[in-house]
This record gives C-alpha cells, sequence and structure tokens, in this order.
C-alpha cells in the first residue's frame, strides 16, 4: 500500500513542472524487481530496509553490481545505526537515509539532489 501512494504522490508534482516528469515504478519485492533492472536508466531507488526475501541493503549490493552509478536511498521507520551499518555493509554506500513518515516534496527533492 506504501508503494502505491509513493508512486501517485511522486507522479503528481509531474503537474508542477512539465519539463522535469517522473516516472515511478514500484514493488514490493526485491526478488521482483532484481531481473528487471536496467543499468543508466533509473534516477533513484528508495529501498525500505525491511522487505521479503532480502533487506534493503543486500537489494542494494545486487543493484549496485549491476550499475555502480545507481543512486539508492534507504527507508525506514525506526532509527538506523549508520556506524553498525556499515560494519556489516563496509563496501556500499549508506550516505542517503530517509526516516517515515515522509512528504512527498521531500522524496522529489531527494530524487534531483
Amino acid at each position: 500500500m506504501q508503494t502505491v501512494t509513493f508512486k501517485a504522490g511522486i507522479e503528481e508534482n509531474n503537474d508542477k513542472d512539465a519539463n522535469k516528469r517522473i516516472e515511478v515504478y514500484t514493488s514490493n519485492d526485491p526478488v521482483i524487481v532484481l531481473p528487471y533492472f536496467e543499468p543508466n536508466f533509473y534516477d533513484l531507488l528508495l529501498a525500505n530496509i525491511n522487505m521479503p526475501h532480502m533487506n534493503g541493503f543486500e537489494l542494494c549490493e545486487k543493484i549496485l553490481a549491476i550499475d555502480i552509478k545507481s543512486k539508492v536511498c534507504f527507508m525506514s521507520s525506526v532509527a538506523i545505526n549508520s556506524e553498525a551499518l556499515r560494519e556489516a555493509y563496509p563496501g556500499l554506500s549508506l550516505g542517503c537515509f530517509i526516516r517515515k513518515p515522509v512528504t512527498m516534496d521531500y522524496l522529489v527533492k531527494r530524487r534531483q539532489n
């Protein structure tokens, strides 16, 4: 349900600026996403930390193996211990964390940064 809300909210911003159209692709299962992921196609991947079959960090590792330039933001409704995560995933860039709840305006701006 949350992915539908994010998709609708982000795409709604297309009406405000026709020159910066945003297409949103969603899935609640990272195993479904991986076979369809294309290098140099997506501006931003929003990955929930807790997902079925693999967590957001595992998904990010697999995505970066396909496209090292992918920009990934992790989302969570709980506090994140960045230091512990860096120890667990030393090769992963963990620069972007979004704490839920989050506004659509904030998500759109993260895409542009």
